[in-house]
């Protein structure tokens, strides 16, 4: 897809734009667009470099974004948004900031909202994350680590493009014994009838929706298929809604190049298996995904290498330059 304005740089499958996304999404032809996947900025207390709003204003600032981010979508298209939570001023409690958002994206047209569906939530844990806010966490001790993002799947139809069996998990070993080894059917003590079914090999876990990026693949992965005394949990095999992953890595190819060529980093950056799990579960090779809020432009990087055709849209030109170097091998 091209657009009336010069892209910033391009590759075979997608290019990436300088500027305000409302203004260049006014050349995406309606319903084109088969995901959007990105991180606006969040509304923090503490301002940041790249720019966030405050909680007040933030659902009628993020209005104007959400109305072409529906007229672009596909009807079948998806809309996944990773929005980090925030606190109220003073005190240890917690802003409703994002949930008014997801509130306003899903009423109805008739009641003013713009008729998105709330998929599914799912969670990305970021262990990385800094123990803040330091008053009623470090030294208040009154409150504990916030270090989870809410990643709100949203669309336009109940019903969107998707399908879990892209995004199947290796089976773990007592999964792996099981199939071995075979499974008696019996009653659980919840009342649920668990039958010889459970013992198929469909090819691998349906991940949970806690992604999970650990490099550690030792550690017991979230949503890991378990048996426990000799019960196989079911509910175990399918992939959960929480991503576990830390974005502060310093030896990735974008930190490297960075480093290298004297750019700054982007210090908001996604995880890749962020992205890897959310174009793969809703999108197939050839589908266009736009990240309108680009960043680093990680979300370009992987539908890249899943081969998905991919816009990026930043308003920073810092930023832009940076995520460049994601694709130096792959540049026309």
């Amino acid at each position: 897809m091209k657009l009336n304005v010069k892209p910033y740089y391009s590759t075979n499958l997608g290019a990436a734009y300088l500027g305000d996304c409302r203004e260049l999404m006014s050349d995406i032809p309606d319903g084109s667009i088969d995901l959007i996947c990105t991180s606006p900025p969040f509304a923090l207390l503490r301002k940041k470099e790249y720019g966030n709003v405050n909680a007040e204003e933030y659902v009628e600032w993020f209005r104007d974004f959400a109305t072409q981010f529906q007229r672009v979508l596909k009807p079948t298209g998806s809309l996944v948004i990773d929005i980090g939570g925030s606190w109220i001023k003073g005190i240890p409690a917690r802003s409703l900031y994002q949930f008014e958002l997801v509130i306003s994206l899903c009423k109805s047209q008739e009641k003013g909202g713009l008729g998105f569906y709330l998929a599914q939530e799912l969670y990305w844990y970021n262990p990385a994350k800094l123990p803040t806010p330091a008053e009623w966490v470090t030294i208040r001790r009154e409150r504990v680590k916030d270090a989870v993002n809410t990643v709100w799947w949203l669309s336009k139809t109940p019903h969107p493009q998707a399908n879990n069996k892209r995004v199947l998990k290796p089976y773990s070993k007592s999964m792996q014994n099981l199939l071995k080894n075979g499974y008696q059917p019996k009653i659980r003590p919840s009342g649920h009838d668990i039958s010889h079914q459970f013992s198929h090999d469909r090819g691998g876990a349906i991940p949970p929706n806690m992604i999970d990026g650990r490099e550690d693949q030792n550690q017991t992965e979230i949503g890991e298929p378990t048996v426990i005394e000799d019960v196989f949990l079911e509910d175990y095999i399918y992939p959960v809604n929480v991503i576990s992953a830390s974005n502060t890595a310093s030896n990735d190819i974008y930190q490297k190049r960075c480093k290298k060529f004297g750019f700054k980093p982007h210090p908001a950056r996604f995880p890749a298996a962020l992205p890897e799990f959310i174009i793969n579960l809703c999108t197939i090779p050839g589908d266009i995904v736009l990240d309108p809020f680009a960043g680093s432009n990680m979300t370009g990087s992987i539908a890249e290498s899943l081969g998905r055709n991919w816009l990026a849209f930043e308003i920073n030109e810092d930023y832009i330059q940076s995520s460049r170097l994601r694709f130096i091998d792959a540049q026309e």
